[in-house]
């Protein structure tokens, strides 16, 4: 669960059995916390380890997520060690302008269930998996696939060359837009007044506040569904473009979550990342670093322009997930170079000596541009630069992939400003701008 997100982790409630001693505190709206200046509004999400709450801060009066860890020992130290990443990054960040979520505050709540970590951060909007979502899983533009990518890349960069911090769990769910996808769901926005005390004749705030908001989602979505069959019925032909459509939605957002985040030089889990954005030297146990991050920012980036995962490994008869996984790399990427496939500490259950696979034999060789044009439809054009800009990303040899630094460098990500001349030729194909290919040689020396 993304620490700061407007967005609830799933459907599901995160269930009453881990309210206990050591699991998490039962929060009512109303609830206040600190002496007093944080108030709880609403539930906003729940992960593994947390319940995710936006709260009225009484001191700014000004809204916040308030992050509060289940209390047995083990959660208590992933908070602690959360917390000093956090602390970090707010302390050499103080304009909070790196595009990295902001601690404001943390402290420890007593409750029935134990001592509790708390974490206060700043209220942001929806993750960028809700915004794929918002937007059908159809493919971003790619003018706004720039700008999300330029603030991961400045959050990365400030992160890897700043602090010597790895994120080590990039993923859609990690990134959230500094506001809200619909309005009604910022509490500025919106103009709601703020809740101050506990609403009166709800002693089961917690069990009630669940209802009542399943209720609300449910009747929020049937309002939905019955304003986009009107506008259906309005758009005629022209309504899928117009469901595409991003506009007015503001695209910057910040990189969250750093529960598993790790100091360059003081790790503390080989496997790291989630399967669909883990990198091949963490498959193959070859040691990694920053340029982990950079893999499943290469992910990230190929999803938002597509609205589908790159890599989604799947186990089968005689062969497991960690081989469909890397077949599938060398399907899109081309083969493994044999001295990174064989130097792995875990090598030897997937490949042979020559480098190549044991129970996956057959791949078939594509390419990232042809990919792009034959599934999902680019022009050759953007295509071609896109793959430009993502293959590097890709590299199997991680010290050959760029840093966040030289990726924000790259021309793919600043030439939104410059209009393409499509021109036919006599026989009606597109001829290639000349002028961007020459700004491109430029600035690629």
């Amino acid at each position: 669960m993304s620490c700061s997100s407007s967005s609830s982790a799933s459907e599901d409630e995160e269930g009453f059995d881990s309210y206990r001693k050591g699991g998490y505190h039962a929060v009512r709206i109303g609830d206040s916390f600190s002496a007093g200046r944080y108030i709880a509004q609403r539930k906003l999400g729940w992960g593994e380890f947390s319940t995710v709450w936006l709260a009225y801060d009484t001191t700014s009066s000004g809204y916040v997520a308030l992050k509060i860890q289940k209390s047995a020992p083990q959660f208590a130290q992933a908070a602690l060690h959360e917390i000093e990443v956090l602390s970090a990054i707010a302390n050499g960040d103080p304009s909070s302008s790196k595009y990295v979520v902001r601690l404001i505050d943390h402290f420890k709540h007593t409750g029935p269930n134990g001592q509790h970590l708390c974490m206060v951060l700043e209220f942001l909007g929806d993750s960028l998996l809700r915004l794929i979502k918002h937007n059908r899983y159809k493919g971003l533009e790619l003018n706004k696939v720039r700008e999300i990518c330029k603030c991961v890349l400045t959050g990365l960069d400030y992160l890897h060359r700043g602090l010597g911090i790895i994120h080590t769990d990039l993923k859609l769910e990690n990134i959230l837009l500094l506001s809200t996808i619909n309005a009604t769901k910022d509490p500025i926005r919106s103009r709601t007044a703020p809740i101050l005390e506990r609403p009166e004749g709800n002693p089961n705030g917690g069990v009630t506040m669940n209802i009542i908001e399943k209720k609300l989602k449910q009747r929020a979505r049937r309002a939905a569904a019955r304003i986009s069959g009107r506008r259906s019925s309005m758009g005629g032909v022209g309504t899928p473009k117009s469901i595409r459509s991003l506009d007015g939605i503001d695209l910057k957002c910040k990189v969250v979550d750093f529960g598993n985040a790790c100091w360059a030089d003081k790790q503390f889990a080989q496997e790291i990342q989630t399967r669909q954005y883990r990198s091949p030297e963490v498959i193959l146990q070859s040691g990694y670093s920053f340029s982990a991050d950079i893999w499943s920012f290469a992910c990230i980036a190929f999803e938002l322009a597509t609205g589908e995962m790159m890599f989604t490994p799947k186990g089968g008869e005689g062969f497991s997930e960690d081989e469909d996984h890397l077949a599938m790399m060398m399907e899109f990427l081309g083969k493994i170079p044999r001295k990174i496939a064989i130097g792995g500490a875990r090598s030897k259950d997937y490949f042979d000596r020559h480098g190549d696979l044991k129970r996956i034999r057959r791949l078939k060789y594509g390419s990232l541009d042809k990919l792009l044009v034959d599934k999902y439809r680019f022009s050759e054009t953007d295509a071609h630069e896109f793959a430009e800009f993502l293959g590097p990303l890709f590299d199997f040899e991680p010290e050959k992939r760029p840093t966040a630094e030289q990726c924000l460098q790259h021309p793919w990500l600043n030439f939104k400003n410059l209009k393409r001349t499509e021109v036919k030729s006599e026989s009606g194909v597109e001829k290639v701008n000349v002028g961007m290919s020459k700004l491109q040689i430029k600035v690629g020396k």
